[in-house]
């Protein structure tokens, strides 16, 4: 019942219409004034910033936007332009006994988080975790020339130089509303105070670029799924796009929508066949522990056009001028 519940009322975030979610009206008179006080304590009593430039990479709707694959390109380009990234997370999902955390190569996915754990495989960049930004953005601050906070635009304790709101193209605000009426975090009139605004599917796209086996790393072409009947795992924010991502490459799936951040046991991915399970990277990392051989993970990457690209280049040269080597084009 309450599964259902919560479907009902997450679909309803994004018809033109509330629907039935105009039940949660009470608890959204509560929601709204909490939000406008935060907003004006942040706005009236800043927090101060750190000797390293921080950048908020964050969102205003519940749910996945693609901000994790744009994390990782934007970290990146950073290190292409020749200075060192780091990266700074809440690390939801993770249980750690002493924070701030510095994510190493043997830190486990249980420990520091799915987000996390996924950022530093792929980066080798300093990643650090603590529910409190601002501790982990110290924990960094003087080590790196940048710092990019995976989400936390709500987090006000959190000095930043800059944000970045990514925005999902197809579905944006939804109806508009503040949760649990809507799935905004903040009013959409928040966008305007932001530095730059991205649009997954018109500023960038997120590419699938290889399939790659969980248990032995071994890497196939995409082609491979073209025909294939299989399992589609995803315990993700948005999991509808990464299904279509997965049947846009000729896949015949079966889905298994998980709660975003679910902590997967091995009992979630076996399905008494031997048709291959595909999951997304980011529910890879939490599973390498029981990985079998059928088992596959799509690996993405984000991809900025050349105006959203330049418009990057702008913010990094702004952020960095004070740096003692200069912001080239690449």
């Amino acid at each position: 019942m309450l599964n259902w519940l919560t479907r009902t009322i997450e679909h309803n975030w994004y018809q033109a219409r509330p629907g039935w979610n105009w039940l949660l009206l009470p608890l959204w008179l509560i929601v709204w004034p909490l939000v406008w006080l935060k907003r004006y304590r942040a706005l009236n009593n800043p927090s101060a910033t750190l000797a390293t430039p921080v950048v908020v990479v964050g969102n205003l709707s519940v749910g996945g936007t693609g901000k994790t694959p744009l994390i990782i390109q934007l970290v990146e380009y950073t290190q292409t332009l020749g200075f060192r990234a780091g990266v700074i997370s809440r690390g939801y999902g993770g249980h750690s006994s002493d924070y701030p955390l510095r994510v190493e190569a043997d830190t486990s996915a249980e420990v520091c988080g799915d987000e996390p754990k996924l950022l530093q495989q792929r980066l080798g960049c300093p990643v650090a975790v603590d529910p409190n930004r601002r501790q982990a953005a110290e924990a960094l601050d003087g080590q790196v020339d940048i710092i990019f906070s995976d989400d936390g635009l709500q987090h006000y304790r959190l000095g930043r130089d800059a944000e970045i709101l990514v925005v999902d193209a197809k579905r944006q605000f939804g109806n508009g509303w503040l949760l649990p009426v809507g799935p905004l975090r903040e009013p959409r009139s928040r966008a305007a105070a932001v530095d730059l605004v991205l649009q997954n599917g018109e500023d960038f796209c997120v590419e699938a670029t290889q399939l790659i086996n969980a248990k032995t790393g071994e890497q196939q072409a995409l082609t491979r799924l073209s025909g294939q009947r299989c399992h589609a795992v995803a315990g993700i924010g948005n999991p509808q796009r990464f299904y279509d991502t997965l049947q846009q490459l000729g896949a015949d799936i079966i889905e298994h929508s998980f709660v975003d951040h679910h902590q997967f046991v091995a009992t979630d991915l076996q399905f008494n066949d031997d048709l291959p399970v595909i999951m997304t990277e980011k529910d890879w990392v939490k599973c390498t522990r029981f990985a079998q051989e059928n088992m596959w993970y799509l690996a993405v990457d984000a991809r900025l056009t050349t105006t959203a690209q330049q418009q990057v280049h702008q913010l990094l040269q702004r952020l960095l001028s004070g740096s003692d080597k200069p912001v080239v084009s690449d």
